[in-house]
């Protein structure tokens, strides 16, 4: 086998493997006759996206998931492709064209213009999906699929066609989010909100009919006018009435009555009583315009109020807006309205104002609240998809996203899933030629001589017209775990092996589309995969994970703006894929935010090359025998031979494979990644490996030595290559654990009990207190450096350690004494029966002196015991507080409790000896 190389070089062996990978056809996705699956759909990317830190969280668990589910001997699956993103495609295309040859799309016609979009995603559609293989990510790349392609296409047609003969689609006005600049309908995921500065106006309605109020000394006086607040007043013309809160004793009695509308034609419009105003907010009166907000247009319903638009789809003002200001853009009319109303003695005052303003997300405007002709969607299995999820069937982690879901599908609304876009599914619906479709009733949508509602249209496209509007990009991503595997041509799902890898087992996403994706794949599921069968067969995955939002140091959330979003693939170039990944999962907690470190992406580069520089010195440190299995390996370790530091580092070996296991049931990996940092770090390369080359000397226990450290290393890099699959495959071979043309994922992993079982047939039981001693053996060990250093000789080693231990005590000390010194740099660790007058530090075998041959500062010394005394006091007045406390105590697991009385003796005993040893002073 070759010789592991002084450094290790990430970039070389990234390309060596991956390709490897590919031509090996390693992440298909194949199932045998009774084979375990494990299935994960990839969350699309947009197909103009390139990668960011967020991808990387999200592909790195996928992965880890994946590649782990294959060492189990699991057939895994991870389907990967790419979203058409309509509108962010849509508009970024438009941008293009504009600047490149100065044209809209409207120049080109629908039919051309996607054909250049066609064009742009060819050319762009595949970048993010390249650098997820940077990244080394393992899906069947084969089975990449694009929400445009023409099979999936006509299965989000297909369930169209499917929900509209069910009833369940329908036309008609309501208010949606309006984007003016992009002209088109958007979901509220396509609008963020942002702070914005502008103002508010107090404005005076004069009443029609004059009365007389009281004040607030009961005095009866005149009222002529209401007071109402406003940050639009652009919209006045199209107030249809005033509406006070029918418990509002200010306003009661004059409910019913009229005032002039101040802008805009002068008219009469009533005063109405609804529970939706806040009698808190401004003067407890609200200006309704039904057109121009969602509140308002709700009261209007109500109400039965008419609905006058003064806005066009462009965001000008048009003549329903009053000849004031018909004409203008809506902000040059908003700020003329208050000139017009100024001079006319309605505006009070107007003053500076921060509020929450909806913009869209692509194009970058505020958006408008519109009253517009769209499709609806009449959600589906509602009952169904609370269920499932209420009933454990489907499992979301962290768990309390389970309430954030079920609360949203108690208070459901029907969904627009039409988009006025060139880009995307257009909505397979014909009108009959001279309809006119304003005025189209629900009997006109259910009458076939009028529309034609079918996957391939009407026998005679010449008497019809297609529906302009294209669906919402979701309603295509709902169907994205079963539509990805052929659905609905049975043909497509044998092959994609629909029946085996569906329901799919994880899906990893982010919680900010919980609803707008999440919430319909489950509904979507039910709906359409597997009619008739059980539902736990319908359902599309069991798990549902939310990992975090990767933000800065000081919380934000990173963006090209901020300027505070490192490139991934700068940092794969400096810290290699393996760093990057490790370094991101050890700091993102289930289900909570993480708080981008690059130190920490460092350290993950720091960790894989303390694992290169391992492995290099085991090759160095003998031969290399057979490590072609576990069989091969355990044959040459000798169960008689295994002392302390061997029970040890197996124990720890055994309980980071269990740490494991529950990470990846638990969905804990920031833990597990922990656990295996510490291990590989702490328990075998700072311990074992040191205390181990004593005994590399010694020819009748060499081969032993060397086994255990094949074998820990080999279940190691089993356990760290769904997080580090790069430098793990290149030492699996290097170390000759596989067949030449083997990989690394065709090895099964050992489960805890496994490796329990294959221990045993050596006759290899693993000895607890063994670990308990070599524990306390570092600590002592680390305490003795600690000494060293704080009596600056940490660099000697003709220092001598005295040890007033017991005889128990002093037994493990001598027969691990010249272990120590050499471990902590000393001539000798000797006993004394004495208190010599010497720095000292407790430990868990005894008091430890240090004589450095120097005359001992006396002053320096009870300072320094003074400090540690005051800290000892300090935990033990915690651990007491902690003992006192009966709501801990009531609750605590009798191990933990036992714990805690154990840790407070020690405590107390430290406590004890330090007071000692200052009065000896």
């Amino acid at each position: 086998m070759a010789e592991i190389t002084k450094s290790y070089e990430a970039r070389d062996v990234e390309k060596k493997w991956y390709a490897a990978w590919l031509e090996a056809k390693a992440f298909a996705g194949k199932a045998e006759p009774g084979q375990e699956t494990y299935t994960i759909v990839i969350p699309p990317p947009n197909v103009t996206g390139i990668l960011h830190m967020g991808h990387v969280l999200n592909n790195a668990l996928q992965d880890a998931m994946i590649r782990r589910a294959r060492l189990e001997g699991k057939a895994a699956c991870w389907i990967p492709g790419t979203d058409h993103a309509g509108i962010a495609t849509q508009t970024m295309v438009e941008k293009h064209l504009k600047k490149s040859e100065g044209k809209t799309r409207y120049d080109l016609g629908r039919e051309e213009f996607l054909k250049r979009v066609w064009s742009w995603r060819d050319e762009k559609g595949d970048i993010i999906l390249n650098q997820l293989k940077q990244l080394g990510c393992s899906c069947d790349w084969d089975r990449t699929h694009f929400t445009m392609d023409a099979g999936y296409s006509r299965a989000v047609l297909n369930s169209f066609v499917k929900l509209f003969d069910q009833g369940l689609i329908y036309r008609g006005k309501r208010m949606v989010n309006w984007c003016p600049a992009s002209l088109t309908a958007l979901s509220d995921e396509e609008v963020e909100m942002r702070p914005t500065k502008g103002f508010i106006y107090k404005l005076r309605y004069e009443l029609v009919e004059p009365t007389t109020t009281k004040d607030a000394d009961g005095n009866v006086v005149p009222m002529t006018h209401i007071v109402l607040e406003t940050t639009r007043p652009e919209t006045i013309a199209a107030d249809v009435a005033v509406a006070v809160h029918p418990n509002d004793e200010r306003y009661k009695h004059i409910v019913g009555k009229k005032v002039w509308r101040p802008l805009g034609e002068r008219v009469q419009i009533p005063i109405i009583a609804d529970e939706a105003v806040d009698p808190a907010f401004a003067a407890g009166a609200l200006k309704v315009t039904p057109a121009h907000d969602k509140v308002d247009f709700e009261i209007g319903q109500r109400h039965g109020l008419p609905v006058i638009d003064a806005l066009n789809a462009d965001g000008t003002l048009n003549e329903f807006a009053g000849p004031e200001i018909a004409g203008m853009d809506r902000f040059a009319g908003r700020k003329k309205a208050a000139e017009v109303l100024k001079e006319r003695g309605a505006l009070l005052e107007e003053k500076a104002y921060e509020n929450n303003v909806g913009y869209s997300q692509r194009a970058g405007v505020p958006i408008e609240p519109r009253l517009t002709q769209q499709w609806w969607l009449k959600y589906p299995r509602v009952e169904e998809a609370k269920a499932v999820v209420r009933d454990g069937l489907i499992q979301m982690h962290p768990e309390r996203w389970t309430k954030v879901y079920l609360n949203w599908l108690e208070n459901i609304q029907d969904w627009c899933i039409s988009r006025q876009l060139w880009w995307g599914h257009r909505i397979p619906v014909w009108y009959k030629k001279g309809l006119d479709r304003e005025t189209l009733t629900t009997a006109d949508l259910n009458d076939p001589a009028k529309i034609h509602v079918s996957l391939d249209g009407p026998a005679d496209p010449q008497n019809w017209e297609q529906e302009n509007d294209v669906l919402d990009t979701w309603a295509s991503s709902w169907l994205w775990p079963f539509a990805t595997l052929g659905w609905p041509e049975a043909a497509e799902m044998e092959k994609s092996g629909f029946k085996s890898f569906y329901p799919t087992t994880t899906l990893a996403t982010g919680a900010d589309i919980i609803f707008f994706w999440v919430a319909r794949m489950i509904m979507a599921g039910l709906e359409f995969a597997k009619p008739g069968a059980p539902v736990e067969q319908r359902i599309p995955f069991k798990h549902v994970y939310f990992n975090g939002i990767v933000r800065d140091k000081q919380g934000r959330k990173m963006s090209k703006t901020l300027g505070n979003s490192p490139d991934p693939l700068d940092l794969i170039a400096k810290y290699g894929a393996d760093g990057l990944r490790f370094g991101l999962l050890q700091i993102a907690p289930l289900g909570q935010d993480v708080k981008f470190d690059e130190d920490r992406i460092e350290s993950g580069k720091n960790f894989c090359n303390k694992v290169w520089n391992a492995c290099r010195f085991r090759q160095m440190s003998g031969e290399m025998s057979d490590n072609c299995s576990l069989a091969a390996i355990l044959s040459r370790v000798d169960a008689k031979q295994l002392d302390d530091d061997d029970h040890a580092l197996l124990g720890a070996l055994l309980d980071t494979m269990k740490t494991l296991e529950r990470g990846f049931a638990e969905f804990e990996f920031a833990g597990a990644t922990q656990r295996l940092y510490s291990f590989f770090w702490n328990d075998f390369c700072d311990w074992y490996v040191e205390v181990a080359k004593a005994r590399l000397q010694d020819a009748n226990a060499k081969a032993h030595v060397l086994a255990i450290q094949d074998l820990v290393i080999r279940e190691f890099l089993l356990m760290f290559e769904p997080f580090a699959p790069f430098i793990t495959e290149e030492l699996w071979h290097l170390l000759g654990y596989g067949a030449e043309k083997s990989l690394l994922q065709d090895t099964r992993i050992e489960t805890s009990e496994g490796f329990v079982s294959a221990l045993a047939k050596i006759g290899a039981t693993l000895d607890q207190s063994a670990a308990e001693r070599v524990a306390g053996l570092k600590t002592f060990t680390s305490l003795a450096r600690q000494l060293k250093a704080e009596q600056s000789v940490a660099q000697k080693r003709d220092v001598k350690f005295l040890a007033l231990a017991d005889a128990a005590n002093w037994a493990v000390l001598e027969s691990n004494s010249s272990k120590i010194a050499r471990l902590v740099g000393a001539a000798s660790v000797e006993r004394t029966t004495s208190e010599p007058a010497l720095p000292a530090i407790v430990t868990p075998y005894g008091t430890l002196y240090l004589d450095t041959g120097v005359k001992v500062d006396a002053a320096a010394e009870k300072a320094r015991l003074t400090k540690e005394l005051e800290a000892i006091t300090k935990h033990v007045s915690g651990t007491e507080a902690r003992l006192a406390n009966v709501a801990f105590t009531s609750k605590a697991p009798a191990a933990v409790l036992d714990g805690a009385r154990k840790q407070l003796a020690e405590q107390q005993a430290k406590r004890a000896e330090l007071e000692r040893l200052l009065k000896a002073l």
